[in-house]
């Protein structure tokens, strides 16, 4: 081999050896951003509970053949002055949930730190929050509006290009932590530490998921409520839960497919599982005797398919409740209501 060739092929290899450290970094860089929580949970401030959906695959699941909701004037006038409609333009909500030391007071049992990310913010929006404020607060280069809500004040705050910011905490700290996080960049492993502790038993594909003490909003007396009844579970139960596409044998991913729907609770210890565990499957065996009469229409065929296969299993310290929601519940004859809630408030969104 000549002393040229010798060189170009040393050349060639270096040449060779840094490219393929360059597509590790991008990969290793791609797999690292897959397990961060998405930025907009990432920038909530610390809280007892969140919530996250993105709304974007629900879209699809509906297949655009929703009819839209017929809009109450007062948020029709909202649409029409800021020319943001949370149906057609919010893309993820994520909602950070502060359990409140009296729950009989101002602030009732839950306040609320919202970061609600899509097409939302513009200058006809800050127009508008304008005229419904009673003063305002600059705060790190940002406009934050205090608009009073129900004996609340509901701090709202335009952040970055697509992203605004809620909260309606008894102070402005939420919404100056959001704005804090906003402007340091949002790493891929930030966040709060309920993110940290409990994110990484969300699955990767999850399209709406809850972690820690999301059963708040749903307490009565000390325990989780639903449709009337009390669920065997504490308030301050620490839930992991989440809605994510089924993937079929052949592993071949599709939005239109069911979604698997998931909620495990953390017991404080393995008796009380199994205890909470029997109860659960009681409650699921009532349900189901009392849906079964209900006559044959797309919503109660949705929820009698959710009854017929959810189960409830127990293991260690674990409660594990599962069940599969398929595209006819989709098509049910509420289904656009997964999506047009805020409609019928006067106010944007939850910002009450």
């Amino acid at each position: 081999m000549s002393p040229l060739s010798f060189g170009m092929s040393r050349r060639t290899r270096r040449t060779l050896l840094i490219v393929a450290a360059v597509l590790l970094l991008v990969v290793l860089a791609v797999f690292l951003r897959s397990k961060a929580p998405p930025e907009a949970a990432r920038l909530l401030p610390e809280s007892d509970g969140i919530f996250y959906v993105n709304l974007s695959p629900f879209r699809a699941l509906l297949h655009k053949d929703i009819k839209p909701p017929a809009y109450e004037p007062e948020y029709k006038a909202f649409v029409d002055a800021t020319g943001i409609d949370w149906e057609r333009d919010l893309d993820q909500a994520a909602i950070a949930l502060h359990r409140q030391p009296d729950p009989n007071g101002p602030n009732g049992p839950v306040a609320y730190s919202m970061v609600l990310v899509g097409r939302l913010t513009g200058q006809r929006l800050n127009t508008w929050l304008a005229a419904q404020a009673t003063s305002t607060e600059s705060y790190a280069a940002r406009t934050i509006y205090n608009i009073p809500s129900d004996g609340r004040t509901v701090r709202v705050c335009q952040i970055g290009y697509d992203t605004v910011a809620i909260s309606n905490t008894p102070t402005a700290e939420q919404i100056h932590s959001i704005i804090d996080r906003h402007r340091a960049g949002g790493l891929p492993f930030s966040g709060s530490s309920l993110l940290d502790q409990h994110y990484h038993e969300v699955p990767l594909l999850a399209i709406a998921w809850g972690v820690g003490q999301i059963g708040l909003p749903f307490s009565e007396r000390g325990a989780i409520s639903v449709l009337g009844l009390s669920l065997p579970l504490p308030a301050d139960s620490t839930i992991v839960a989440s809605a994510a596409p089924s993937i079929p044998l052949s592993g071949t991913l599709h939005l239109e497919g069911a979604l698997k729907l998931r909620v495990e609770e953390i017991a404080r210890n393995e008796a009380t599982a199994q205890s909470q565990a029997s109860g659960l499957s009681t409650l699921l065996s009532l349900f189901r005797d009392i849906s079964g009469p209900l006559g044959e229409n797309p919503s109660n065929n949705a929820l009698k398919e959710v009854l017929r296969t959810a189960e409830v299993t127990h293991r260690g310290e674990r409660v594990v409740l599962t069940a599969t929601v398929s595209p006819s519940a989709f098509a049910a004859q509420d289904a656009e209501k997964l999506l047009s809630g805020p409609a019928s408030s006067a106010e944007p969104g939850a910002s009450k």
